[in-house]
C-alpha cells in the first residue's frame, strides 16, 4: 500500500501537542506504546489457535472470573511495551490484583495507566469481537513508584481514554479531551489511519443493549425503561426499538459511538450487596470519557459516572450509556418512588436492601 493523505496516529498526536506549548511529548509517547500494544494484540486475536492463544489457563483472576490464555498474553503485552519509556509511574490491570510496580531500572514518568487488556473474555473461543480499554491519569506524585491512592481519582480527572476493538478490522478509538477519533489499523503498513474524525453519538438511534437475561434481578426502573422500549410503536415510546447483546463492552461501545442508542448494565441483586458489575476505573471510566467527549451521558443509572470518586482499584459500578436524552430517561426513572415493587425483586422494597441505599 502507497502512503496516502490521510493523518496518521502519530501525526494526529504531534498537531494535538501543538497546541499546548508547555507539553513535551510525554502523553504522545505513552498512547504510541499504547497502540503498540494493540498492534501485538490484534495480531495474536488474528492467528487464534494458530498462536495457541484460545483456551483458559486453569486458573482465575482478582475478579474471580477463569482467565484464558490471551487473558494473559494481551496483559503481557500492554506491560511490556509500556513500563520502559518512562511515561509512567504505574499501572493498573484487571489481570493484576495489585498495582503493577515497574522493575527498577526504569525511569518513573507522570502519567498512570489503568486498563483492560482483553475485553470480552467469553467471544475469545467463538471468534466474535473483543477489544482492549485504557484510561490515562496524571500521577499525584510523578517520578515515584505510584501507591494505591493515586489511582482513586474520579473519571473527570481522565487527560485521555481510549479502546481498540479487534473486529473485522482493528481500530483503535481515542479520546485526549479534545473530541472522539478512530484509527483503523493498516496491516501491511502496521500504521493506524485517522478514518473516523470528530465521532459523535447519533441522537436518532432506537437500540438498547442489556443482558436480558437478569431480567428478574433489575430494580423496578430498569423494568420499566426496557418494558417500555419493547412495546414498542404501541407503547408509551411510540417508536420501535431492536434488543442488542455481544457481551463485549468495547463492541457495545464502538456500535453505540457510530449508531446511537443506550447501554445498560445496571446493578441488580443478582449479588445482594453488589454496586454494579463492570469496573469503575479500567473499564465504566475510559468508556464514560469517550462517551461524554463524543456528546452523549455516561451514568450509574442515578448520577453522572464521571464524578464517582472510586474507593478501590477494581471497584464495580453500575453502567448506562449512550444517547444523553435516553441515559437522562432511565435517570428520571430511577429518581421516581416505586411504593408498589414488584414482590419478585424484594431488595428493592421499601424497607429492602437497595431501597434504602437510594
Amino acid at each position: 500500500m502507497m502512503l496516502t493523505n490521510r493523518t496518521t496516529l502519530t501525526q494526529f498526536l504531534i498537531e494535538e501537542r501543538r497546541r499546548h506549548e508547555d507539553a513535551n511529548g510525554d502523553l504522545n509517547g505513552l498512547i504510541l506504546d499504547v497502540a503498540l500494544a494493540c498492534k501485538a494484540i490484534s495480531r495474536l486475536v488474528a492467528r487464534g489457535d494458530l498462536a495457541g492463544v484460545l483456551g483458559a489457563v486453569g486458573a482465575t483472576n482478582v475478579q474471580g472470573e477463569q482467565q484464558q490464555k490471551l487473558d494473559v498474553r494481551a496483559n503481557d503485552c500492554f506491560l511490556r511495551a509500556t513500563e520502559w519509556g518512562g511515561h509512567v509511574a504505574g499501572m493498573v490491570s484487571e489481570e493484576i490484583e495489585e498495582p503493577y510496580l515497574l522493575p527498577g531500572e526504569y525511569p518513573r514518568g507522570k502519567y498512570l495507566l489503568a486498563f483492560d487488556p482483553l475485553d470480552g473474555s467469553s467471544n475469545i473461543d467463538v471468534n466474535l469481537s473483543v477489544g482492549s480499554v485504557f484510561s490515562i491519569l496524571r500521577s499525584p506524585n510523578p517520578g515515584t513508584d505510584a501507591v494505591v491512592a493515586d489511582y482513586l481519582q474520579p473519571g473527570q480527572q481522565q487527560v485521555a481514554a481510549g479502546y481498540a476493538i479487534y473486529g473485522p478490522s482493528t481500530m483503535l478509538v481515542l479520546s485526549v479531551g479534545r473530541g472522539v477519533h478512530g484509527f483503523t489499523l493498516e496491516p501491511t503498513l502496521g500504521e493506524f489511519f485517522l478514518t473516523h474524525p470528530d465521532m459523535r453519538v447519533p441522537t436518532s438511534g432506537s437500540e438498547f443493549a442489556i443482558n436480558s437475561s437478569n431480567y428478574r434481578f433489575w430494580e423496578p426502573a430498569v423494568r420499566r425503561y426496557v418494558d417500555e422500549c419493547l412495546a414498542g410503536s404501541s407503547g408509551v415510546r411510540e417508536r420501535d426499538f431492536n434488543m442488542r447483546w455481544v457481551a463485549s463492552l468495547v463492541a457495545e461501545a464502538h456500535r453505540i459511538l457510530n449508531r446511537g442508542g443506550v447501554f445498560l448494565y445496571p446493578r441488580d441483586s443478582k449479588k445482594a450487596g453488589a454496586a454494579g458489575r463492570l469496573r469503575l476505573l479500567y473499564e465504566a471510566n475510559p468508556i464514560g470519557f469517550l462517551i461524554e467527549q463524543a456528546g452523549g451521558r455516561a451514568s450509574t443509572g442515578r448520577t453522572p459516572l464521571l464524578s464517582v470518586r472510586p474507593t478501590g482499584i477494581h471497584q464495580r459500578v453500575g453502567f448506562v450509556f449512550g444517547a444523553a436524552d435516553e441515559v437522562a430517561r432511565i435517570e428520571a426513572y430511577h429518581a421516581e418512588s416505586y411504593d408498589d415493587p414488584d414482590p419478585n425483586i424484594p431488595l428493592y422494597a421499601r424497607r429492602g436492601l437497595f431501597r434504602a441505599s437510594r
